[in-house]
């Protein structure tokens, strides 16, 4: 069985982020993609491969052409994910908060 790619480690690269912004307007060809970069069409392939490997790009053939589109449920899938992440954060830190205070307080 093929081990499948983390998704995080496949949005931490800046090219396959900004591959995910474009493709937020809707489907493009790999041509149209890479029309956006200095890299190589294959460097651009090997992004999108990546990113359908994670299922954050589907693939639709449309006659000759395969066009590249958002998969809205793998997004909904990392946002929820940082969500959760960032509600800990924000409890961890009021936590900060209370005791610095605490702290603050037994100073004077």
């Amino acid at each position: 069985m093929k081990a499948r790619r983390d998704v995080f480690q496949a949005i931490a690269d800046p090219t396959r982020r900004a591959i995910i912004m474009l493709l937020t307007a809707g489907a493009l060809t790999p041509n149209a993609v890479a029309e956006h970069f200095s890299s190589s069409r294959q460097a651009i392939s090997r992004h999108l491969q990546i990113l359908s490997e994670c299922e954050i790009v589907k693939q639709e053939k449309q006659g000759r052409e395969i066009y590249y589109e958002l998969n809205p449920a793998k997004i909904k899938e990392i946002e929820k994910w940082v969500e959760e992440l960032r509600k800990l954060w924000e409890a961890r830190f009021r936590q900060l908060d209370v005791v610095l205070s605490k702290l603050k307080k037994n100073k004077k």
